[in-house]
């Protein structure tokens, strides 16, 4: 290690080189709005979708504008532009239809054939309150081009499946430029390009802020422990050295960052930090005491550089951890983290040992003598181990106690409005949609029969009619479309347009009748709802936001009736849809979350039995650590925090980060008792020279994640203060109940 550290500035010029070639690299970096990433790879349900959409559009493929108007909808001038800008929006890029109550129409059947009564009467001024009327009557349109107090109306634009980003912002830009010539300034987007655009803007805010608060904070925290400019600097260029280098390797490898991108620099800055204090620390230690500044940096890196890398590969297989994950997007998060971990290791022993030997001893001791505060308090907590073991064990055991039964009230009642940007328009829009209308989330059934039955059969269509029913029943459920709507409105058509006939026909000879209607005069209707041999088709309908939990049972009492009430071996329905493999996600997460923690604490145990060498050791070291994967548990659970995909990565840190502390604490103990010291000599040794480390890295940690709190993502916000809070439980486990368990056991 000598030898290539004498070569310091070469290293240093090829970490400058590095780092200049990843600033390049950054522009490449791409945000990905792709919800997909977290569908549950492998699952039935997803195959099943993927194979069920090649005959149909996606069921996200809209963009709803709604357009408020004071004083109600019922203005003759108000509908007259609100038409021209339906009829405008047709044009808009992308867009393929728009509809709206301005243009849509009654079907009527008259001795002449089938004509066409307008939903409104826009230039009938006395035709309005019939209108209204007519339209409460039918219940059709409320909650889906009107709301139920006239006050705002819709546009349903349907666009081109799967729009990348420029296209939705192309899109969206279009639209509020048309917005703003019709003078529709009390306006709300809702659909998967709204929250493409606004996503991906939070991710870049989200990275941009997290950096700088992040940067600031280990700026005050080194200087108020260090009092010197040269350390700071040391630490913060290495850092910066390693986050560049971390994000160009991700920009090279073609990597996109999700919304859990956020998490990345504070990564890079508390792991890196944590690294660089440990070494230096040690360094500081012995040209305090007039070693060689050479030989003082080589000894660093053999004393604790070992348990560095050691925590490092613990942190990284955390992270690893959860590849157990069924969902891309977490997968990816963990691998590229790792990445992260491994990269800022390097960087330290490299880079930062490299800089570090430039710098004069005066400009890295301080200028006076070290305080006695750290070695009084130190050795005060030592001493408590000692004299209240039982009391430091009994309230562990009710601490986990506590832990477990706080880990049991932990739900997955995940709502999609907690993934939203705070106090943002998109959020204001969403809740605008969920309160005035029926949602933005969809349900929808895959309708496929049997035995060359087609979707198109009277028998069928009366099984369709059926899970109709039954939707139109459950609560939250509302706007309900299917092949059926379109022989429903035919048989009201033929019915002088009244409501009761809203129904399919009660004969087959008149069902048949209206079948071929519907070829001639909806054939587009009915290629929205079918597919080309007619053995296919979808119900879709729209749902409040009311949680993953209570849709989960919605999508359980569906199924339950499919097959108890329907004719199964004609036709079958299976619920499927992006929507419901999202929130299906909820069942795996708990069994992959606990599949991955239980692989990597083998693997660790794995690598403290090489390292300790000592089968009680190993058992030893884990027991603080498990400990606080259960807090991080409990937390939710007593704070009703569901777990969903991104909160899950809580465990993958948390058990990450704590077994480092372990690891160095446990790795000075052991170098203590190979010189020859006894136990209670060595534990005091180790509480001397890796205490104040400990508990400036977890402070560290700790107010590091809580830079979170400046984000305007709720999941990223609750994460941080989870980990923080765990983080310090810890700690408190390795400094309190590690030295009881040694003094029992070893």
């Amino acid at each position: 290690m000598l030898k290539i550290l004498s070569f310091k500035k070469i290293i240093l010029g090829v970490f400058i080189l590095l780092s200049i070639g990843s600033g390049f690299l950054l522009p490449n970096l791409k945000f990905s709005f792709d919800f997909s990433q977290f569908f549950p790879t492998g699952d039935d349900d997803l195959l099943f979708y993927e194979e069920f959409i090649k005959d149909f559009s996606t069921d996200d493929n809209f963009l709803l504008v709604a357009v408020e108007n004071e004083g109600g909808i019922f203005d003759k001038e108000f509908l007259e532009n609100f038409d021209k800008f339906t009829l405008a929006a047709k044009a808009l890029p992308h867009v393929t239809e728009a509809n709206s109550l301005t243009n849509l129409s009654y079907p009527l059947k008259t001795s002449f054939g089938y004509t066409k009564l307008p939903v409104l009467h826009i230039d009938d001024e006395t035709q309005y309150t019939a209108d209204w009327e007519k339209i409460q009557e039918d219940n059709f349109f409320i909650g889906s081009f009107i709301d139920e107090n006239a006050h705002s109306l819709v546009v349903f634009l349907e666009t081109k499946d799967n729009l990348d980003y420029q296209q939705s912002v192309a899109l969206l830009d279009a639209t509020r430029t048309l917005l703003s010539e019709h003078n529709f300034s009390s306006n709300h987007l809702m659909g998967r390009t709204s929250f493409y655009e606004a996503l991906v803007q939070m991710q870049k805010r989200e990275l941009t802020v997290t950096s700088i608060v992040s940067l600031i904070l280990v700026l005050i925290v080194l200087y108020i422990i260090y009092k010197r400019t040269a350390i700071v600097f040391i630490t913060l260029i290495s850092i910066f050295v390693a986050l560049l280098i971390f994000l160009g390797t991700l920009s090279l490898l073609g990597k996109e960052l999700s919304a859990l991108a956020a998490f990345y620099p504070i990564l890079m800055l508390i792991v890196g930090t944590s690294d660089v204090i440990h070494i230096l620390d040690n360094f500081l230690e012995k040209i305090k005491v007039g070693v060689a500044r050479q030989t003082a940096i080589v000894q660093s890196l053999k004393e604790v550089g070992l348990s560095t890398l050691l925590t490092s590969v613990t942190t990284a297989i955390g992270f690893l951890s959860l590849l157990f994950s069924k969902l891309v997007g977490i997968r990816d998060f963990g691998v590229n983290s790792a990445i992260g971990v491994l990269i800022a290791y390097i960087t330290v022993v490299f880079f930062t040992s490299s800089l570090v030997l430039i710098f004069k001893n005066s400009t890295l001791l301080p200028k006076k003598s070290k305080s006695t505060f750290w070695q009084k308090h130190l050795l005060k907590m030592n001493a408590f181990t000692i004299a209240q073991p039982k009391s430091i064990v009994s309230v562990s055991i009710i601490f986990t106690v506590v832990c477990v039964y706080g880990l049991s009230l932990v739900n997955t009642n995940y709502t999609f409005k907690t993934s939203l940007p705070n106090n943002s328009k998109i959020a204001e829009d969403f809740a605008f949609f969920q309160n005035e209308y029926s949602g933005f989330r969809t349900i929808e059934l895959a309708v496929q029969t049997k035995q060359g039955y087609k979707i198109t059969d009277f028998a069928v269509a009366q099984e369709i009619e059926k899970v109709n029913q039954l939707l139109q029943e459950t609560e939250n459920v509302d706007n309900i479309r299917s092949v059926n709507s379109i022989f429903k409105a035919l048989n009201k058509a033929n019915h002088l347009n009244k409501t009761a006939y809203f129904v399919l026909p009660d004969t087959q000879d008149e069902f048949d009748i209206y079948k071929k209607d519907a070829s001639r005069y909806a054939r587009q209707q009915l290629d929205k709802f079918t597919d080309s041999s007619k053995t296919k088709a979808r119900i879709i309908a729209n749902v409040l936001d009311i949680g993953t939990d209570s849709l989960v049972k919605t999508y359980d009492k569906i199924d339950a009736f499919v097959a108890t009430h329907i004719d199964t071996s004609i036709v079958n329905f299976r619920v499927t849809g992006k929507g419901m493999l999202m929130d299906k996600n909820a069942s795996y997460i708990q069994a992959s979350l606990f599949q991955g923690l239980l692989m990597g604490l083998l693997l660790v145990g794995i690598i403290m039995a090489f390292l300790f060498k000592n089968i009680k050791l190993v058992i030893i070291s884990l027991i603080p650590n498990m400990v606080p994967l259960l807090f991080a548990g409990a937390l939710l659970g007593f704070l009703n925090i569901p777990l969903d995909a991104p909160v899950s990565i809580v465990f993958a840190i948390v058990f990450g980060i704590a077994v480092d502390d372990t690891i160095h604490f446990l790795g000075k103990y052991k170098i203590a008792i190979s010189k020859g010291l006894t136990k209670e000599r060595a534990l005091e040794t180790t509480f001397l020279e890796t205490g104040r480390a400990l508990i400036i890295t977890t402070l560290l940690l700790f107010f590091g994640f809580m830079t979170l709190l400046f984000s305007i993502h709720n999941p990223s916000l609750i994460i941080g203060l989870l980990i923080s809070a765990t983080l310090f439980t810890a700690l408190l486990l390795d400094l309190l109940l590690l030295p009881v368990l040694i003094r029992k056991f070893m």
